[in-house]
C-alpha cells in the first residue's frame, strides 16, 4: 500500500469514529490491517482509546451518585473528542501517536 494510502486509511479510522463509533473503524481496520502495519497500529489504537473511554464513561456515570460525577462526565465527553481529533491529525501527519490516558488492553 502506498504511504498516501496508508495515511489516509489511518485518518479514517479516527473521522468514521465521528458518525460510527464502532462499526466504521472496525471495518476500516479488519480490510487493511494485513495490508499496512501503520493502519494495524492506528487501528488498535483507537480501539484501545475506545475500550478506555468506555470504561472512563461508566465510571462517571457511576460516580454521578456522589455527584462528582456530573463534573467528570463531561471532561471524559471533551478529551475523547479532543484526543480522537489530535489523533486523526497526527495519523493523515504519519505518525504513529499514543493517545494520553489510554489503557494499552490490545497489543
Amino acid at each position: 500500500m502506498a504511504e498516501k494510502e496508508e495515511k489516509l486509511f489511518a485518518m479514517l479510522i479516527y473521522l468514521t469514529s465521528f458518525f460510527t463509533v464502532f462499526i466504521g473503524p472496525l471495518l476500516i481496520w479488519l480490510l487493511k490491517r494485513d495490508e499496512s502495519e501503520f493502519v494495524d497500529f492506528h487501528g488498535k489504537e483507537y480501539l484501545n482509546f475506545l475500550i478506555s473511554y468506555t470504561i472512563y464513561g461508566i465510571v462517571s456515570s457511576l460516580l454521578m451518585f456522589v455527584l462528582i460525577g456530573f463534573i467528570l462526565a463531561p471532561i471524559v465527553g471533551v478529551l475523547a473528542l479532543i484526543f480522537t481529533i489530535l489523533a486523526a491529525i497526527r495519523a493523515y501527519e504519519g505518525e504513529r501517536y499514543h493517545i494520553p490516558t489510554v489503557i494499552r488492553i490490545i497489543k
